[in-house]
Formats: structure tokens, sequence, C-alpha cells
């Protein structure tokens, strides 16, 4: 009885946890936002001294049209006039001009629709000949770092560390020592973050009877 009982709760534990994290980020992230847009919204508009209660998002709404009307002024010629003196007036000061241009560069790069950085997962041998880490692949090397390596074709990759992807380290690696996979950059993150244990396979989300079985299986074999 008491096997079935830890099976079930495993099983349970299984189809619940990632949607119960899943739910969590999702709210924290929308609160996030909303502790930030929301004290610059006017009382009449904003919907919570309306309603009995806080209405969760409104803020990353008012966010997201925000974004989206300043692209689409960006688009028109007097929208450009305003944000080429804005970055002019930027250019002048001088640790913030510094920070702008090298966070545009990476967010244009990144959001390029040419752009093929971080969308290729390869390996590379690191950190010594016959150990193989998942890395992905940025860019080529461009100008002096190019011309360090006298006409070597070398790829700038990141490498990304278990379980936290948010840090690296660059590196620079000759063209022929990178291997390229076919797998999409989102399952390479799952191996990265899972530290191996969730692969390619894990795409599909686990049915209520492949729970159990999984469960039963690692039960039976402690």
């Amino acid at each position: 009885m008491m096997v079935k009982l830890r099976t079930y709760f495993l099983t349970g534990f299984v189809i619940c946890a990632p949607l119960a994290i899943t739910i969590w980020l999702t709210l924290a992230f929308m609160n996030w936002v909303d502790s930030w847009v929301t004290p610059y919204i006017p009382d009449r508009y904003n919907p919570d001294n309306y309603l009995a209660v806080s209405v969760p998002g409104f803020g990353l709404l008012v966010a997201l049209f925000l974004i989206t009307l300043v692209g689409f002024l960006t688009a028109n010629l007097v929208g450009r006039t305003v944000v080429g003196w804005g970055e002019r007036l930027v250019g002048r000061m001088p640790l913030v001009r510094t920070l702008y241009t090298a966070l545009k560069q990476i967010f244009e790069t990144v959001f390029a629709d040419h752009s093929s950085s971080f969308k290729t997962a390869a390996l590379i041998e690191y950190p010594r000949k016959g150990l193989w880490s998942i890395a992905l692949v940025a860019t080529t090397a461009k100008g002096e770092i190019a011309d360090a390596f006298h006409g070597r074709e070398m790829i700038a990759v990141f490498l990304p560390p278990t379980p936290n992807p948010t840090s690296g380290f660059l590196i620079y690696v000759p063209k022929e020592d990178v291997r390229i996979l076919d797998m999409r950059v989102e399952d390479a993150m799952k191996l990265i973050v899972s530290a191996g244990i969730v692969g390619p396979e894990g795409e599909r989300t686990l049915t209520q009877a492949e729970a159990s079985k999984l469960v039963e299986t690692r039960a039976a074999a402690e």
C-alpha cells in the first residue's frame, strides 16, 4: 500500500511540478513588469482603482503597447529623426554611450531577422581534448580579432554553464573544430539546464500513463 501511495505521489509530482513552476515564473515576471509600469499609469486609467481585485498583467500589456508604439513611430521619418537626435545626445555622455552602444549592438545582432547568432547549437572540445561541451554559435571573428589569427577562420561561441545558462564564456574556436548539431537551440538549453537529464526527446509532455510507468520503473530499480 505504501509503495502504491509513493508511486501515485511521485506521478502527481511529475505532472504538477513543471506546471506549478511555469505558472509561478510567469506570474513573477508579470508582477515584476507591473511594479515598474503601473506607478506611471494615471489613476483614472488604472483598473485597480475601479475593481475590487488587482488585475495582474495590466502593466505588462501597457509596456507591450508602448514598445510596439515606439517601433511604429520609429519606422517613419519623424520617429527616426527623434531617435537619431536622442542617440547623438547619448553619444556625448562618456560612460553612458559605451554601455548604450554595446547593448544596442547585442540586441540588434540577436533580434535581427537575417542574423544567425545563437540560433545554432554545436559541440566544442572543452575544457580539454576528448571532453565535449555544448555551445551556441554566435558569429565569425571580425575586425582586429580576425586579423590576430592571420586569416584562419574562427567562430565565436558562447559556452553556457550548468545549471545557470545566463553566465558563461566567450570562446573563439577554429571553424573545423566546431561540430554543428541538428538539434534546436531550445533542446540544447534543456540539456544544459537539466545537466543532461532532459534531451531532445523530452520535447513532448509525458502523459499520465507514461509518467506512472517512469516512476514505477525507477521505484522498482531502487
